[in-house]
């Protein structure tokens, strides 16, 4: 049983965390050759799927601590990538990670900075 708690922090770090590993997949590749190189192709689908269940773990927070994201299309995407995997169009994909992703990287920094406890015997 998955006994951690969806604290708000854990969520935004999930977040962060695979945009930056997503980052890392395709380093300063474009949209064709992350198509044609399945390793990294999958890598940044998986990402994304941790991403989105982040988002979904985080509920009517995300609204809140990152207002103005597509928090339904975002959520949306990690089902589709679950279980429409196979029906998942690649340029949706990359346009999602070249122009989404970088503000919800940004945001979520800065929601997480807002959110860290003033000292380490606090808990968020």
């Amino acid at each position: 049983m998955y006994s951690r708690k969806h604290r708000a922090i854990d969520c935004l770090q999930d977040i962060i965390d695979n945009i930056a590993r997503i980052e890392r997949h395709v380093g300063d590749l474009d949209r064709d050759a992350i198509d044609a190189d399945e390793l990294r192709h999958d890598a940044v689908e998986r990402c994304m799927e941790r991403l989105c269940e982040a988002a979904f773990r985080l509920g009517n927070r995300a609204d809140v601590l990152l207002p103005g994201h597509p928090w339904g299309r975002i959520r949306g995407m990690g089902n589709r990538l679950r279980h429409g995997y196979d029906q998942i169009d690649f340029n949706v994909v990359w346009d999602v990670v070249s122009n989404e992703f970088p503000r919800l990287k940004i945001d979520a920094y800065e929601a997480l900075e807002r959110l860290q406890p003033e000292s380490p015997d606090q808990e968020p």
